[in-house]
């Protein structure tokens, strides 16, 4: 097998894990706080051991950690509502909202990283509303506010997406990463004694130790399956990847989770066909993005705390 043969092969591999952290969310009871804080301080801690990690954080600028400070709180509420999605609808619905990520992204993009505005990827934006509104017709009314949830959560992904695409050359991507994740912790454990009153489905007490199963689906299959195992396979795929192969990767995420979805959870059963043909509007446009896109180069693979919607070209 060729280097760019093996490259496309663990590329998939990576986004059809990251794909499976939305079925994670949904077989693990924990609510959504504890969840994603348990997540993030379980990689956090693992990347502390590592020494390049505190050679970074002692060769950054007190501003630049700041920075990446700030992006890591926007990171944790990205988890907090893409799990909170997953709560309150399904992995199918959650993992269509994160399509809605490169919408976003057309917009939010130029006024955070300066590039220029593109009228093509507004167009983009557009074409899938006809699919939101089906996705929203398509399944039952007390999953709707997952949708919203969901839609808010691609927000994030665009802001903290676009900073880090702005700050990504200045430090290390491992330093960064557990910065971010361990930034995002504090930030979770901040709002814990506060999400009561701002959003009571997603509370829940961090100081109870997980049970055995929710253990080892946070231990041993999200933080380990999910996060470092793909952050270091995409470091090697993308060193013999094009950025339009690697975007167009990236993109088929959703596709892998509504498709394990259906086949580890049954959620068909609980969606009507409009939700999967406004799924199919959405995916089409999202699919297109890479060829309206400006051309770009890789120059690292993404930070671990991209989360759940991917953009690892630069």
């Amino acid at each position: 097998m060729t280097p760019v043969a093996k490259a496309h092969w663990q590329i998939h591999v990576c986004v059809l894990l990251w794909g499976f952290t939305a079925i994670l969310g949904k077989l693990i009871t924990l609510p959504a706080l504890p969840l994603v804080w348990w997540r993030m301080l379980l990689v956090a801690a693992v990347l502390m051991l590592v020494p390049r990690v505190w050679r970074g954080l002692r060769a950054m600028p007190p501003r630049l950690l700041l920075a990446y400070t700030g992006v890591g709180a926007l990171v944790a509420l990205h988890w907090l509502t893409f799990y909170g999605a997953v709560k309150l609808a399904n992995a199918s619905v959650a993992a269509t909202c994160m399509a809605l990520a490169t919408v976003f992204v057309a917009l939010i993009e130029p006024l955070v990283a300066r590039s220029r505005f593109s009228w093509r990827e507004l167009a983009l934006g557009v074409a899938v509303l006809p699919g939101v509104a089906l996705v929203v017709g398509g399944i039952p009314d007390g999953m709707r506010i997952g949708v919203a949830v969901g839609a808010l959560s691609a927000v994030f992904v665009a802001c903290f997406g676009s900073l880090n695409k702005r700050l990504v050359e200045r430090a290390d991507p491992l330093t960064v990463t557990a910065l971010e994740l361990g930034a995002g912790t504090l930030t979770l454990t901040l709002l814990a004694p506060l999400m009561p009153l701002l959003f009571p489905a997603f509370a829940g007490s961090l100081l109870v130790l997980p049970g055995l199963q929710d253990g080892a689906y946070l231990l041993l299959l999200l933080a380990f399956a999910c996060t470092l195992l793909p952050f270091a396979l995409s470091l090697v795929a993308l060193r013999h990847m094009s950025a339009f192969a690697a975007q167009l990767a990236v993109n088929l995420e959703p596709v892998y989770a509504i498709a394990l979805a259906i086949l580890l959870l049954g959620e068909q059963r609980e969606l009507s066909p409009r939700f999967y043909v406004g799924v199919a509007i959405i995916l089409a446009a999202v699919l297109l993005y890479p060829l309206l896109a400006r051309p770009q180069r890789i120059t690292h693979a993404e930070n671990l705390a991209a989360g759940e919607s991917k953009r690892i070209t630069d």
